[in-house]
């Protein structure tokens, strides 16, 4: 089943579809303008706004003024949401499953954090992985060793073994007591 997404993406695939949308949205109102902005040919600018309009993205007003449907943006967006919070409600960000997966080859790379995601869902997913990846469930750390281990996922990137370290204990996959850092063991917590 193709999401909206994907058909957005494969709408956006085309170049003269991508040029013809952001001539709409720059304000070109009219087929003649569309292709003038975007440098196309009139048959280019007729096939291209053909398939904007009939993907819904293009409208045509009462005065046959084209404009984007930005309704239909929000809408998507809201879908988009929607699901992800019922991803995140049933658990599945960490059951390894596509998106999952996906996420963390975008962000971890070699065994190393190529760069924190700004989206708290996918963020807390990578922190999960590297504390998986990195610490036995129950073995106690010292600081210096979690350091240690933090600063191998941290090499060439965006950022420190400190800043990862703090949020691991906060998200409280890692517990620290008097410089003792231990592995929560998740599937004790569970039974």
């Amino acid at each position: 089943m193709a999401t909206d997404t994907d058909q957005l993406i494969r709408l956006f695939a085309e170049e003269s579809r991508v040029r013809a949308f952001a001539a709409v949205a720059l304000g070109a109102g009219s087929p003649v303008e569309v292709g003038r902005v975007a440098g196309l040919s009139v048959k280019e600018t007729e096939l291209a706004l053909r398939r904007l309009r009939e993907q819904g993205v293009v409208t045509a007003g009462d005065d046959a003024e084209l404009g984007v449907a930005y309704g239909l943006f929000k809408e998507y967006a809201r879908e988009a949401a929607r699901r992800e919070r019922a991803d995140e409600a049933a658990g599945s960000p960490g059951s390894g499953d596509e998106r999952a997966d996906m996420v963390l080859r975008t962000f971890v790379r070699d065994g190393r954090l190529v760069r924190l995601p700004a989206q708290w869902t996918r963020k807390k997913l990578v922190l999960r992985h590297i504390a998986e990846q990195t610490f036995e469930p129950g073995v106690e750390y010292p600081e210096r060793t979690v350091n240690e281990k933090l600063r191998a996922w941290c090499e060439d990137g965006d950022v420190d073994h400190v800043t990862l370290r703090r949020y691991l204990v906060d998200l409280h996959h890692l517990r620290r007591n008097e410089g003792i850092y231990r592995r929560v063991d998740e599937s004790a917590g569970a039974a």
